[in-house]
């Protein structure tokens, strides 16, 4: 079993940054990879970026949607058992609650891949 908190959420302008963390309980959690997702209202939860466990081959360490390419970052401390997220050159079209996941294996970019999930953590850019 596995338990994610996660913060960092928050009110900030279009362009600007925030840093999201979320701290796993356990002592497995070079175990498993670790995704964000997020949820806007009367969307369906979306796939942000992914990161797999230790040792995993470089190439294949992270990965990103297309959407946030490029101005979002997400990494790993395993000594700390947390990953981040960080978001930067927000858009108002950001907005939505962020969610960390947790899978036992490959890291993945569907929701039902992953074995675990946090609360959430509400984002909101305003434009």
């Amino acid at each position: 079993q596995v338990q994610l908190v996660e913060s960092g959420g928050g009110l900030v302008q279009a362009g600007g940054s925030l840093r999201l963390s979320c701290v796993a309980s356990g002592r497995t959690f070079n175990m498993y990879a670790m995704g964000w997702f997020r949820q806007a209202p009367g969307k369906e939860r979306e796939f942000v970026a992914a990161i797999s466990r230790p040792g995993t081959i470089t190439h294949y360490a992270d990965s990103y949607a297309d959407s946030v390419k490029g101005r979002f970052t997400i990494s790993r401390d395993n000594a700390k058992n947390t990953v981040s997220l960080q978001m930067n050159s927000l858009k108002f079209e950001d907005t939505a609650v962020y969610y960390c996941a947790a899978r036992a294996g490959l890291r993945a970019t569907t929701p039902r891949d992953y074995d675990y999930w946090g609360q959430g953590t509400q984002v909101t850019v305003s434009s």
